[in-house]
């Protein structure tokens, strides 16, 4: 069921306007529009030039703003392609005074047109849409068009976080990532009975945990 469109959304995002960055381009064709670069300039967005991590996907804001506090020397970028969804992301950051947080609004297709090549120090993957009919397996975020989309942005070295409780969508990425050059680390089936430690429950984790249902992690390295 979609979302009713929030009251005063139009007002609410102005008033977010310095921390979120819009998505707005007439070219619905992103392999043409990422063409013609529009690269913002974080250094200047941020003030500072520490490394970003990159949220795809950051729905309500909960882990953004938590990683975001908890790593004052990282820049967090969170994306998200609701409107209706991210501007209350963009409040709680505020709210909170969470300055090294920024987020960005529209698709992941487009991220190339707008962020640099090699500028990204990680990137988290909580709880994506799993798209179970095969037929939108292309929309799923570790389907291999969205990792050569990662590969540009990702410095050598970096790692893609990922956690979902769908099993089938879990298994459908581990493949993904291996048949893509990237090399797969700390795999865990049931991470809240593993010894993991420094996890942050995402608005979605909560609930599935919740239900004990286990949740599904692993970390995929873009070897050098």
């Amino acid at each position: 069921m979609r979302m009713r469109k929030k009251k005063y959304l139009e007002d609410r995002l102005s008033a977010v306007s310095d921390i979120l960055f819009k998505i707005d381009t007439l070219d619905r064709n992103f392999n043409t529009s990422v063409l013609e670069k529009e690269y913002i300039d974080f250094e200047n967005w941020f003030g500072n030039s520490n490394p970003i991590h990159l949220e795809i996907g950051c729905g309500k804001g909960r882990f953004a703003v938590e990683y975001a506090k908890q790593h004052p020397e990282i820049n967090v970028l969170a994306v998200e392609k609701s409107a209706n969804v991210i501007v209350g992301a963009c409040e709680i950051a505020k709210n909170e005074n969470v300055n090294n947080l920024r987020f960005i609004c529209g698709s992941a297709e487009y991220l190339p047109k707008f962020i640099p090549n090699r500028s990204i120090s990680q990137i988290f993957l909580n709880f994506s849409c799993p798209f179970p009919k095969k037929a939108y397996a292309s929309h799923r975020l570790t389907h291999r068009n969205f990792l050569n989309i990662y590969k540009l942005l990702l410095k050598q070295g970096a790692e893609i976080h990922q956690k979902t409780d769908n099993m089938h969508f879990f298994e459908f990425s581990l493949e993904e990532f291996s048949k893509s050059g990237f090399s797969l680390h700390n795999i865990s089936l049931d991470l809240h009975n593993s010894d993991f430690e420094g996890n942050i429950m995402t608005e979605y984790e909560s609930r599935f945990v919740s239900l004990g249902q286990p949740i599904y992690r692993l970390e995929a390295k873009l070897d050098d």
